[in-house]
């Protein structure tokens, strides 16, 4: 049973005449009426009495045609949403990114992204990069913006660095700290430390390891948005990405001169072809990074 003899068969019971059903289908009648017997002969049984007063469905026919017409309309479906899906008018996008990047640089690319595309469904999973690479080989995502992302690059995902960000001191307000500081100066000022796994955690302790320093702990444990809020009510000071800084007016960004921290962010994908609404968001994701990247440093 084809598709092709399911819609001849749906037009002679529609039309009941042979001749108009081939006119409606743009096949010559010969042609329409073979695929007819061709499937009555895979099933086993007339569907049409043939008589001349007309064509009447058998009650195998009949018994087919709601099926039949099912598939039709199950077929046209699905051509319209894939038509849909390849006009960027319906589709999903499944997007992983770090915290850091959830506060400081994703809000304006999904506005930007939504607005063009207001049909396409966006779904931001927020975790580490060591999560979002995993979830990525999985295929539970789409494209993942991930830290330094070493264990993400292997045979199955491809990871394009896309931006170099630096990395400052968030200071409370009426901190007495200058507005550059090498790591060295910081053995005293109180810190709001990141949780154990954060890619931030590991930058803030090497780099007081490479200053010959020990960092002084205040508050340990939290996510981004946590840290940020601890630093705001004056409990420490923490290492950040400055993208952040933008939305925290209150916070003062403090300049790390000695090393000079920076972290580099890929944008990974599986090697298989993206779909077309992953596509158009990668481009929207590096045109707003290329924006982006004056104001974050270089």
């Amino acid at each position: 049973m084809q598709f092709q003899q399911l819609s001849y068969f749906v037009a002679v019971a529609r039309t009941r005449h042979f001749t108009q059903a081939a006119d409606l289908m743009g096949v010559a009648q010969p042609s329409l009426s073979k695929q007819i017997r061709v499937l009555e002969n895979s099933l086993g049984t007339p569907l049409f009495v043939r008589n001349r007063g007309g064509i009447e469905l058998t009650s195998a026919g009949e018994a087919l045609l709601p099926h039949a017409e099912r598939v039709l309309i199950d077929v046209e479906s699905a051509q319209r949403a894939v038509h849909e899906v390849a006009g960027l008018q319906r589709g999903r996008v499944r997007l992983g990114a770090t915290p850091s990047l959830c506060d400081g640089l994703l809000p304006e690319v999904l506005t930007h992204f939504h607005t063009a595309h207001p049909d396409i469904e966006l779904e931001i999973h927020e975790a580490g990069s060591r999560v979002l690479a995993r979830e990525l080989a999985q295929g539970r995502l789409d494209l993942a913006l991930l830290i330094a992302p070493r264990e993400a690059v292997t045979d199955d995902i491809v990871a394009t660095p896309v931006m170099r960000e630096r990395l400052v001191l968030a200071a409370p307000p009426g901190s007495p700290l200058p507005d550059e500081v090498d790591v060295a100066e910081l053995s005293d000022v109180p810190l709001v430390m990141f949780r154990e796994g954060y890619d931030l955690r590991d930058v803030t302790i090497r780099a007081f390891e490479q200053a010959g320093v020990k960092p002084r702990l205040s508050v340990e444990g939290g996510e981004m948005s946590a840290v940020l809020r601890f630093v705001e009510a004056g409990l420490g000071h923490a290492v950040v990405p400055e993208m952040v800084m933008s939305n925290r007016p209150t916070l003062r960004s403090i300049r790390i001169r000695r090393p000079s921290l920076r972290r580099e962010i890929a944008l990974a994908h599986r090697a298989e072809t993206l779909q077309l609404a992953a596509r158009a968001f990668q481009e929207e994701l590096l045109t707003q990074l290329g924006e982006f990247r004056p104001r974050a440093g270089t």
